[in-house]
């Protein structure tokens, strides 16, 4: 074995370890993701899914009873939440509760928990819509909001566990005013989609979409709806200033996805309508997992 080989096979088992380290999935989220993917979901198994987790149904109950729903009556059950809201949006809830508890409460890297909150939430948020608005297959607007909710938490990993390194790649990043994933690659040798690709499969999410995260920065093509969306919607967060780190720049899309979208990315911004809406449904589903972002949609530049 040459000494690159040497030099690739010890990082690669240097990040398994630090993934093996992230708490895994819930199994009441992995639950809820399989039931959700039925056709016929029985809504009885998938209230069941929830309520087994009395934490995720206490902050479930939280956001509905919040004034951003104003619904009339108070919202008791989980059965109730369903029938208000639908599957797809107590699935994405609950997802997205879960994720808010593996991330950081403190780290040595000066990593931004918040802000990588926030654009998170919002990419998700607008995969999902994009793909709402403008997919023509079975691609499914839920694996969408999944991959964008999850497609930077290889961050989380370094933030933690490979904190001096990710915090060098932070400063290169600002420093040479490159991206994140570039300094990455420069500082640590690999980049977090490849670690978010190890985390997403530890957590046994299906192959396209670890794939998806493990591409997201890679060549993209209009014919792949699911990556496509996730890049769009990770690039309209970074033009919108919600990245945690990197340089926020506005990208030329490649022809096939401007033609696929219409447009370049104001013109997909306009198309979406109100974004803003997207903004305050980030902001409320943080404060009903805990988080008290004070950030705005465009505060997050400085």
């Amino acid at each position: 074995m040459d000494i690159m080989a040497e030099i690739h096979e010890e990082l690669v088992n240097r990040l398994s370890a630090a993934v093996d380290k992230m708490p895994a999935f819930p199994k009441s989220v992995q639950r809820v993701l399989e039931l959700t993917r039925e056709d016929d979901c029985p809504l009885k198994e998938l209230v069941s899914a929830i309520e087994a987790d009395p934490v995720m149904t206490v902050k479930l109950l939280r956001i509905l009873n919040s004034a951003y729903y104003n619904f009339p009556k108070k919202i008791t059950s989980v059965n109730e939440s369903v029938s208000y809201l639908g599957m797809n949006t107590i699935k994405n809830m609950a997802l997205s509760f879960a994720a808010m508890q593996v991330l950081p409460q403190q780290n040595a890297a000066g990593f931004d928990a918040q802000r990588f909150l926030l654009h998170s939430l919002i990419t998700a948020s607008v995969a999902r819509s994009l793909c709402l608005h403008y997919c023509h297959d079975q691609t499914n607007p839920g694996d969408c909001y999944i991959v964008g909710l999850l497609h930077d938490f290889g961050k989380v990993v370094l933030a933690q566990f490979l904190a001096p390194e990710f915090k060098q790649a932070l400063e290169c990043s600002l420093n040479q005013a490159i991206t994140l994933h570039e300094a990455e690659q420069q500082v640590i040798g690999l980049d977090h989609s490849e670690i978010g690709w190890m985390l997403m499969t530890k957590w046994r999410f299906p192959e396209q979409l670890t794939e998806t995260v493990r591409r997201h920065h890679g060549d993209i093509s209009a014919d792949d709806t699911m990556l496509s969306c996730l890049f769009m919607a990770d690039e309209i967060s970074k033009l919108l200033a919600m990245e945690e780190g990197g340089r926020l720049k506005q990208k030329k899309l490649p022809s096939s996805l401007a033609e696929y979208f219409g447009g370049q990315l104001l013109d997909v911004i306009a198309s979406l309508k109100d974004i803003s809406k997207l903004e305050s449904e980030a902001h409320v589903l943080a404060q009903a997992g805990g988080y008290n972002i004070k950030y705005g949609l465009w505060g997050l530049s400085g």
